[in-house]
């Protein structure tokens, strides 16, 4: 068995956070992040869009947002478009972008290719326009079958992947090539619900052939890195609908993140959130950028966070704005070390988000 690369160290250490701020800020209520950030680096499925369609009022949110001075680059595990076609359906659905404000994953995963292969050294790619584009931006020779000797294999979505490419694909890392994929992202979201993504089809090579691969995008720092780098932030933060990509990939290299809940994350996952899955905030959408961040604070036996307070076990009192309810259960949750997801289920139940 060929063993991968190892991937960049992670020395980001454990995030100490609570949903809607971080902890011991001494401030009941923050800013809004548009103030305090200059760069927000933005998901996109889930995030900005659902399937081909802007989420509702996103497009005027983030009009706002440059309006209030903090610049945005869209950041993406999907490696299935290229910036440019990215930049140009989000201008589609109102959204305005430039192909340099958009980073996607095969972006990253070509500049981990181009660190350790030598210039012109053959790579078979298996996925869409935009990994094919990146890989040959980095000046990289592209084949499509294993005979043909690759030194490496990438692997990102593409909605058109068969059976071909990944025999090509089993048979090239069987014979050494190094397996490296865009991202491992069991789904993606659509207006249908959760479909396969890139993590799914990258399992079926990974199985075949008993070898792991070496994985780039979100949570890996190398997609962070990425980001910044072509952003040029000095100050980000992160904005994304799912714990395991979005926010773990921010904690893991010390970026403040917020957490919205218009993708694939629910109210009852964040309850259940480990350590380097918890983000600073949480918002609705986007739109949260725009808005002061209430911060919960430790009261007594339990945790307190605008008009709401919530204890250990889940018990919640009090009433307001249902995002404060779900910051102090939240923070009453990950103090306690964590709750089951029935519990947490149980105590989401009747907020409205």
């Amino acid at each position: 068995m060929t063993d991968a690369p190892e991937p960049p160290a992670d020395d980001a250490g454990e995030p100490d956070r609570f949903a809607g701020g971080p902890s011991g800020s001494g401030a009941d209520v923050q800013e809004p992040p548009a103030h305090r950030y200059d760069v927000a680096l933005l998901d996109l499925d889930g995030v900005v869009y659902l399937g081909s369609t802007a989420i509702q009022d996103v497009p005027e949110a983030l009009a706002e947002v440059r309006k209030s001075g903090m610049r945005l680059a869209f950041v993406t595990n999907n490696a299935s478009r290229t910036p440019a076609a990215v930049a140009e359906m989000l201008t589609g659905m109102g959204v305005q972008a430039t192909a340099d404000e958009v980073v996607n994953s095969a972006q990253a995963a070509s500049h981990v290719l181009a660190e350790k292969l030598p210039a012109g050294a053959k790579v078979l790619v298996v996925g869409a326009t935009g990994l094919i584009e990146a890989a040959r931006e980095r000046g990289f020779t592209l084949v499509e079958s294993a005979d043909d000797d690759p030194a490496a294999v990438v692997q990102g979505y593409g909605p058109n992947v068969g059976w071909q490419q990944l025999a090509e694909a089993t048979v090239a890392v069987r014979r050494g090539a190094w397996f490296v994929a865009t991202n491992l992202d069991a789904t993606v979201p659509s207006n249908r619900g959760p479909l396969p993504g890139n993590g799914a089809l990258v399992g079926v090579v990974a199985q075949t052939t008993g070898v792991t691969p070496t994985a780039v995008g979100k949570p890996d720092p190398a997609m962070h890195r990425e980001s910044v780098q072509r952003s040029g932030a000095t100050h980000p933060i992160v904005v994304g609908d799912r714990l395991d990509t979005d926010i773990e990939g921010a904690g893991r290299v010390g970026c403040d993140s917020m957490l919205v809940f218009t993708g694939v994350t629910t109210p009852a996952d964040l309850l259940g959130a480990g350590p380097r899955q918890r983000p600073t905030y949480v918002a609705a959408s986007v739109r949260g950028l725009l808005d002061p961040q209430s911060v919960p604070r430790r009261e007594g036996d339990g945790w307190v966070c605008g008009g709401w307070r919530a204890t250990a076990d889940l018990a919640l009192s009090g009433d307001g704005d249902d995002l404060d309810a779900l910051r102090a259960l939240s923070a009453a949750a990950w103090a306690a070390g964590g709750v089951d997801r029935r519990a947490a289920a149980a105590a989401v139940k009747g907020l409205r988000l």
